[in-house]
């Protein structure tokens, strides 16, 4: 502090950041330094010679050992007694267990500190804001560790919740007004290692898988529509769960979200997806009564498609093909639409039996979904049609952490990842910290 005074005094010039960053690390040594002292352990009483071994025995006091650590401050140094078992040679320190910081490097709070950076951006890059933001020089693997670790925790704690939630065992949920709740679902590829694809059939014919699915869920609620009778989703009501995992598994990952958020308590339960064959089972299965919804704009993307296969080199005969089935689609009369869909394939059936089946596939599309795209009916009760949430969840949740360029994941690497930026956006992590470190 007297040599910047002394410079300020000459130059009359004050370089605050460099001041600020002085400061920090002057506070930052004499943080370390202190916290040194107070983790300065004295050998245990004559009572306290002994403590419980793993094996079953009993492990005696031996000595004060060191142990140098990173904590917020920097590096620190714990002198702790250490106990060793006769019966199987292990040691163990219990202060260590006390910290938290058992066969770990670094304190709870970097190991915290270093999952969010880790959750946020890719780990290598995560180096800059642990040095800048924090002052800590802490590597990328470090910063993996610790985001991979704390994810997979979460990821544990959420299976036990479904686990328990199959045995019928819900949480407790009291009672709530919620005059509308949605819950959507839909799937997006994540890269992954060689090892977690061998044997998986690929996306594109005659290639080797390259990518897993991760299954994506949404939950909110809605209460009012606007002037014109749009739907209003309710501020910060949204929760994300996610996970590479079967279908099945899914189904009771985001039936336990739902029930979390009062389900049961829901006046009006809906529903909205793709026109993926796995939702619509999920939704039949856990969400039986709930009115089922194909995303308008999933919908519409299917006529585009089919007038891509009739007019592949003419945009405006596409353009002019749209309007009329757009116009059935968007007034519910989708048997219409089928029909006419249905004249399309058997006209083309002896000239050009390959379109004629494609466009027969999608006809089917539509006739099965029927139910689930009458738009004027759900719009007029002031539902939501499309599936914005869930498409936004699949980028911002999973696609701008996981699917960055020359990333490759291990599904337990991703299903850790995922858990905790679901749990950081559902506003959960703090509980989990205290929580766990409650434990």
């Amino acid at each position: 502090m007297r040599i910047i005074f002394r410079d300020r005094k000459a130059t009359g010039r004050l370089d605050l950041e460099s001041v600020e960053t002085a400061i920090r690390a002057a506070m930052h040594q004499a943080g370390a330094a202190a916290l040194t002292q107070l983790l300065q352990f004295e050998p245990p009483d004559a009572d306290r010679l002994e403590v419980p071994c793993s094996c079953g025995h009993t492990a005696r006091f031996k000595e004060l050992r060191n142990k140098n650590f990173l904590s917020v401050v920097g590096t620190v140094k714990v002198r702790r007694p250490y106990y060793l078992c006769s019966h199987c040679s292990s040691g163990q320190c219990p202060v260590d267990c006390e910290l938290g910081i058992v066969g770990l490097e670094s304190s709870p709070g970097v190991r915290r500190m270093e999952a969010v950076v880790g959750a946020a951006i890719p780990f290598a890059p995560a180096c800059e804001p642990m040095k800048v933001l924090a002052g800590l020089e802490v590597p990328a693997k470090a910063i993996e560790r610790a985001a991979e670790t704390i994810g997979a925790a979460i990821a544990r704690r959420d299976k036990q919740e479904i686990d328990r939630a199959k045995q019928l065992v819900l949480p407790i949920v009291s009672k709530q007004t919620i005059p509308k709740m949605y819950v959507l679902m839909d799937g997006v590829q994540i890269p992954v290692v060689a090892a977690e694809a061998e044997g998986r059939t690929g996306r594109i014919e005659g290639q080797r898988a390259r990518t897993r699915e991760c299954k994506l869920g949404a939950v909110f609620t809605q209460t009012i529509v606007d002037n014109e009778g749009r739907p209003i989703r309710d501020s910060d009501s949204t929760t994300y769960v996610g996970a590479i995992e079967t279908a099945d598994e899914f189904g009771y990952r985001i039936y336990t979200e739902a029930w979390r958020r009062g389900w049961e308590w829901a006046t009006t339960k809906i529903v909205i997806g793709d026109g993926a064959v796995w939702i619509w089972n999920l939704a039949d299965r856990h969400f039986p009564g709930a009115v089922q919804i194909v995303d308008l704009y999933h919908a519409r993307q299917h006529l585009w498609e089919m007038a891509a296969l009739l007019y592949p080199h003419d945009a405006a005969a596409k353009k002019r093909w749209m309007i009329p089935m757009k116009d059935l689609l968007d007034h519910g009369w989708t048997e219409l639409l089928v029909e006419w869909l249905r004249e399309i394939a058997a006209e083309h059936a002896g000239t050009q039996p390959g379109l004629a089946e494609e466009i027969g596939k999608e006809a089917d599309y539509f006739e099965t979904n029927t139910h689930r795209m009458q738009y004027p009916e759900f719009r007029a009760k002031g539902f939501f049609v499309g599936s914005g949430v869930i498409e936004a969840g699949c980028k911002s949740i999973v696609g701008v952490r996981l699917k960055q360029s020359g990333m490759f994941w291990t599904v337990q690497g991703a299903n850790a990842i995922t858990a905790l930026r679901c749990c950081q956006f559902n506003g959960r992590f703090e509980d989990y910290w205290d929580n766990a470190r409650a434990a």
